[in-house]
């Protein structure tokens, strides 16, 4: 928790509008890369306190994550890439990282699971469900504090984090597994660019989420316009420790990349089930309007709207009230005016890239326990969510000046309107924006908090039975390997059914 000062946050306010104002262009992008506040100094005491805190909350943001699955516990399966290409691929090749998947590198999955192949197979479900909640949580923990240049509430900062961790579309495909946490770790990668830390470990904090993004999920390439705005904005090297992170992790990426389009195994040269490219562009606007506007308001919300409405007027309601938000935050917020057009262009271009790249995800049919693209909504969502956030900051800083100027003896407007009205007037306003802000949140994070989805797994895919059929199959073997039957789509290519033989001296029965 960083301490704050109001009258130092009113004169950096003043500071940054005017020098914003008298440098164009640059001074505008300035204003988007905010400098932290700088912390009170704390004594040691204090700061273990902290840090204990801090510790405490990541693993209560774990468990809180585990116990969103319904059903078959997510520590008693191991979920699908986990299992069938990471871990049997750290079983039959030790310590070969680097490695084409879907077209592009993914460091992070594979390092985890090199090391729970060094588990007995027993633990393998609990320790792939508990890394991919302790990362969540962790990503939560760092936006808490990245955040802290754009949102000068503590309790709001806290709001955004928990909103990582009850993220409505969680359930459905990306919670509690180490394959689907990279689209998390694109969370904190927005923030980490934003993020203007005044600490060293700050900085080596922002260096290591955007190297491990970077080197675990293709897509993070999007952000080279918005690194490029904090190179020409912050111009002394020891502010982009971030973009350096970014670079080593695309220096990883790059290769694989390339390997996988020669090998005709790259989503860039038309890899994966066929989609017809002359409607890519209109599937992928779709997909933003129904997947991502509509379910802004949560899911099961939207659902509720949608079969009072249907599908298209739900999605016009819904626009409606967000411009509406928006367009409020916009002329009475002007301070939060970079953040909310970056915010809403990041999370609208990232859900189109991503889209036109899987053309066959906006064609497939959604219900209300499958939307098989789900986790390409998590980070325009959580966008949505943040805008309105740093919009509601934003007020509340203005009401706090307000404050001021009345402990201060400015009497001038409340001589002529009246003292109780002036200052209901200026405090009234914001005090329901975030009573609105909280209600409309923890309503929908209520009602997701746990259903059923993709990521739900049947009782037949305990992971019990995995190992009892590794132990059982070894125990067979002539030849000292088990074969193991892969994903019946394993191939996309032929759609055949793909098999791997796993050496069994290597498995910890």
């Amino acid at each position: 928790m960083i301490p704050e000062t109001r009258d130092s946050d009113q004169v950096a306010e003043a500071v940054t509008a005017e020098k914003a104002t008298a440098e164009g262009i640059h001074g505008a992008l300035r204003a988007l890369f905010p400098l932290a506040p700088e912390p009170a100094p704390r004594t040691w005491t204090r700061r273990g306190m902290a840090a204990a805190a801090q510790i405490a909350a990541v693993g209560l943001g774990a468990w809180v994550l585990l116990l969103r699955i319904p059903g078959l516990p997510s520590w008693d399966a191991v979920y699908a890439e986990d299992w069938w290409e990471f871990l049997v691929g750290a079983y039959q090749h030790p310590w070969r990282l680097f490695v084409p998947f879907g077209g592009y590198e993914q460091l992070l999955q594979r390092v985890v699971a090199q090391f729970v192949s060094y588990l007995p197979v027993a633990q393998a479900a609990h320790a792939f469900a508990g890394v991919g909640a302790l990362i969540t949580a962790g990503c939560a923990l760092f936006i808490f504090h990245a955040s802290s240049g754009h949102i000068r509430s503590a309790p709001l900062r806290v709001l955004l984090a928990v909103g990582v961790i009850l993220l409505s579309s969680a359930p459905m495909e990306i919670a509690d597994s180490t394959v689907a946490v990279s689209f998390y770790l694109l969370l904190a990668m927005f923030w980490a660019v934003l993020w203007r830390p005044r600490t060293g470990a700050g900085k080596a904090a922002a260096f290591v989420v955007a190297f491990i993004t970077a080197a675990s999920i293709s897509i993070v390439i999007l952000f080279a316009p918005l690194l490029a705005m904090r190179v020409f904005a912050l111009r002394r090297f020891r502010e982009q420790a971030v973009t350096a992170g970014w670079l080593a992790g695309c220096l990883v990426q790059l290769p694989i990349i390339i390997i996988s389009y020669v090998q005709g195994q790259s989503r860039l040269g038309g890899y994966g089930p066929s989609g017809d490219s002359k409607t890519r562009i209109g599937g992928s606007f779709t997909f933003y309007a129904h997947d991502v506007v509509l379910r802004a308001i949560g899911w099961h919300s939207s659902w509720r709207l949608e079969s009072l409405t249907g599908r298209d007027w739900a999605t016009v309601i819904v626009a409606i009230a967000l411009v509406a938000v928006f367009v409020v935050i916009m002329a009475t917020q002007p301070g939060a005016r970079p953040f909310v057009v970056v915010a809403l262009l990041t999370g609208f271009v990232f859900s189109m890239v991503s889209t036109i790249l899987t053309p066959w995800v906006t064609v497939s049919p959604v219900t209300i326990q499958q939307e098989s693209a789900a986790r390409y909504t998590a980070l325009p969502i959580f966008l949505i969510e943040a805008a309105v956030i740093v919009g509601v900051d934003y007020a509340l800083r203005k009401r706090r000046g307000v404050r001021e100027q009345r402990g201060a003896g400015e009497r001038g407007v409340r001589e002529r309107n009246g003292p109780r009205r002036w200052y209901a007037r200026a405090g009234l306003r914001p005090a329901l924006a975030v009573t609105a802000l909280v209600v409309i949140l923890a309503t929908s994070w209520a009602v997701d908090f746990r259903y059923q989805g993709i990521r739900t797994v049947p009782e037949g895919g305990r992971w019990a039975l995995h190992v009892e059929q590794l132990r059982t199959g070894c125990q067979n073997s002539s030849s000292g390997e088990f074969r193991l039957h892969g994903p019946t789509d394993g191939n996309f290519v032929t759609g055949l059914p793909t098999y791997e033989w796993i050496p069994c001296s290597r498995i910890k029965l």
